[in-house]
């Protein structure tokens, strides 16, 4: 079979689906390895695919893709723009958009099988193509491990993928050792007392602890975290009352928190627990505030001498001009737990999604950060061509520098 790049992501676009729903992706992607002779299992933690490709002696490289959606209602104005809804995870019914690129992800790893299935005599060893479920929530790598990846599939000597970003299209990169940073999700449910609106001194006001709570948790960076060092606090959500004239009882903050060192993060959370008892004796409250860690992404290391002959591989095939080293990124992700449980070596790369004119027309400008949407925006957009196809070749030429050579000169990572 050939695959259609253009017509599958548009597809995926339009149809996206949220964590551990994504059953319509998941038959696209195993329909797709089907069609190409691979090996395919199925309902591995809950939705994820695996494609197993043996071809002779070798090392087993994985090569990794993303299926879920996200909760945001797509603004881009695209003729294959979503209109789907979805009910997420609290039961509310949502609007549903691949906000992330992970369409961009499943679309790229079937096209890079393709490839690879017709070039069996260049290479040799075992491919696994696994496209993850539930990243967004940071779960799916663990669900498909704990569901037993790796009794059902081979385990492998290194991990591959990649993450299309708000980068000029046709550009890849990596940055060595600590690349993606580590993330917290902390929930706080501050308690007062709730009454009357018109008899605010009969109460203890949440709301207004909750306000107090989120302009001193912004000193935290700026006041108790080194300038060396890197901390991001974000509040996401804050949620009280119903209805204008009554104080509620409670208010609950959502609070995420980035960082790259576990010291760093030690003590962000730390801080955020004291600020948040603080204000809370602050205001007269009887109860301390609930502070209950709900989900965490561990910090994505990118293996030092892989990254680099990775990144040497990508000069030689796309030119040097096409590779840069991004940087770390404060944004999460939950790939290294495949590499970890399979004790090997990871090589995470961004692959760059945007129209290179408006690109360097607002790095000019000074005007990136509003003219660029970024992953999670409404107006997230990747340009089609040529981000398929060098996603697709950054796959493939990553994969055969670390398969054998099929003619017996075999080299493990």
């Amino acid at each position: 079979m050939a695959i259609d790049l253009e017509e599958t992501y548009k597809d995926l676009h339009r149809h996206p689906e949220l964590s551990y729903q994504e059953h319509r992706t998941a038959k696209i992607a195993a329909d797709g390895l089907r069609g190409l002779g691979i090996d395919v299992i199925e309902g591995v933690g809950r939705t994820g695919v695996v494609g197993v490709l043996k071809n002779g002696d070798g090392p087993v490289v994985l090569l990794r893709a993303d299926m879920d959606a996200l909760p945001v209602a797509e603004e881009t104005g695209l003729e294959y723009a979503s209109t789907e809804r979805g009910v997420d995870p609290d039961g509310n019914e949502v609007s549903v958009m691949h906000a992330c690129g992970h369409d961009v992800h499943v679309t790229c790893l079937l096209g890079a099988a393709e490839v690879l299935t017709g070039s069996r005599s260049e290479w040799s060893g075992t491919i696994v193509f696994l496209f993850q479920p539930a990243e967004e929530q940071g779960s799916g790598a663990l669900e498909m491990i704990a569901d037993g990846l790796y009794d059902r599939a081979p385990k492998p000597d290194i991990v591959l993928g990649q993450h299309v970003a708000p980068a000029p299209a046709g550009m890849v990169g990596a940055h060595a050792g600590p690349a993606f940073a580590a993330t917290d999700d902390l929930l706080i449910t501050l308690h007062g007392k709730g009454g009357h609106g018109s008899r605010p001194e009969t109460t203890v006001d949440p709301v207004v602890m909750a306000a107090a709570t989120v302009m001193r948790l912004q000193t935290i960076v700026s006041r108790e975290i080194a300038g060396g060092q890197t901390a991001v606090v974000t509040v996401g959500t804050m949620h009280a009352g119903t209805k204008v004239n009554i104080i509620p009882p409670d208010a609950t903050l959502g609070i995420n928190i980035r960082t790259y060192d576990t010291a760093v993060r030690d003590r962000v959370v730390a801080a955020v627990t004291r600020i948040a008892e603080a204000e809370a004796a602050a205001s007269g409250a009887e109860r301390k505030p609930d502070v209950t860690v709900t989900d965490s992404f561990p910090l994505l290391h990118n293996d030092e001498e892989a990254t680099a002959r990775t990144m040497d591989a990508f000069r030689a095939s796309l030119g040097a001009e096409r590779v840069l080293d991004p940087g770390a990124v404060t944004g999460s992700e939950d790939v290294g737990a495949l590499a970890t449980a399979a004790r090997a070596p990871i090589v995470y790369w961004l692959l760059g999604g945007m129209d290179p004119r408006l690109f360097t027309s607002a790095l000019a400008n000074g005007t990136t950060d509003a003219d660029v949407p970024s992953n999670h925006s409404p107006h997230f957009a990747p340009l089609i061509h040529p981000t398929l196809e060098i996603g697709v070749q950054a796959l493939v030429v990553a994969a055969r520098e670390w398969l054998g050579t099929g003619s017996g000169d075999l080299e493990r990572p």
